[in-house]
């Protein structure tokens, strides 16, 4: 329970946009980034000079969150540009490759940032998949594995470990992990929500450590982030009451921004540290099936 009880308490970050190094001349893809802690990511990574692909469903708030981040850093030598994809229609999520590497020839940090929870009971995908399975895991596990010769290119022409894959899960994975996945439960109409965004977001670390298997030989790294407890628009389908209940407990989505910058540009990181849950700070969990701690 340590790193449960240190996320209510966290560490102060050690890399942020005061530290970030440049990174003119890299390329990244940020989901759900018009947002919460993947508006921060953006801002973050543009105000630094790399290029960002906004990934999303709403071209309009994408633009907004463009124009308000060009604003936020007005002499950034950075692009960013709208990718437009709905995680929870897979047909969107192939042409949305093809445009990006219609345009690029290399990928640096994939962020597999979005997610949705507790939605109304019985939401499904176009597909007709429980909503947070196809979101949080089955939308993010296709584009990953589209985007991977583009990865496996810019590991190839870089460093091991240069071209990473970020996964976001959340401190339920803490309390949750132990149980595993039961896929029946998404397919049951009388399954809770939450029970299901438990499944997804564990979903996530065995995708992102099952991707360091696949993927780790070619110098990808694959890892999974726990943003920490943080105010942002994920909150939105709870009773109105929550997000006031536990607002003493949450912080600013920044911090979640942070936890991802550490994982996709810490250079203490190898090819080894595949399928590892980080949290900020560094603390981990490292992979699937064995649990242990370390500061």
């Amino acid at each position: 329970m340590g790193i449960v009880w240190s996320q209510f308490f966290p560490p102060k970050p050690t890399l942020t946009e005061a530290n970030l190094p440049s990174q003119k001349g890299k390329v990244f893809i940020v989901t759900g980034g018009y947002s919460g802690v993947g508006f921060e990511l953006c801002k973050i990574l543009y105000q630094a000079g790399g290029k960002v692909y906004l990934a999303g469903r709403s071209e309009e708030k994408a633009l907004q969150a463009i124009a308000d981040i060009k604003t936020a850093s007005p002499n950034s030598e950075g692009e960013i540009v709208f990718l437009s994809l709905k995680l929870d229609d897979l047909t969107t999520i192939k042409p949305a490759v093809e445009k990006f590497m219609s345009t690029e020839s290399r990928l640096d940090v994939l962020f597999n940032n979005a997610g949705v929870s507790n939605p109304p009971l019985g939401s499904i995908s176009t597909q007709g998949h429980e909503l947070q399975l196809a979101t949080n895991c089955l939308g993010h596990h296709l584009l990953t594995q589209l985007l991977l010769p583009t990865l496996r290119q810019t590991a190839h022409n870089e460093s091991p470990a240069s071209a990473r894959v970020i996964w976001l899960s959340s401190i339920i994975v803490d309390t949750t992990s132990a149980h595993g996945v039961n896929l029946e439960e998404f397919l049951r109409r009388d399954t809770g929500m939450n029970r299901n965004y438990e499944n997804s977001k564990v979903g996530n670390w065995f995708l992102a450590n099952d991707l360091a298997k696949q993927a780790g030989s070619d110098g990808i790294l694959s890892v999974v982030v726990n943003p920490g407890n943080l105010k942002s628009n994920l909150t939105r389908h709870f009773p109105s009451w929550v997000p006031y209940l536990v607002a003493p407990l949450l912080y600013h989505p920044i911090m979640g921004a942070y936890s991802q910058l550490w994982a996709a540009f810490s250079p203490e990181l190898t090819i080894s540290d595949g399928g590892s849950i980080f949290c900020l700070g560094g603390e981990f969990i490292p992979s699937p099936g064995r649990i242990c701690y370390k500061r």
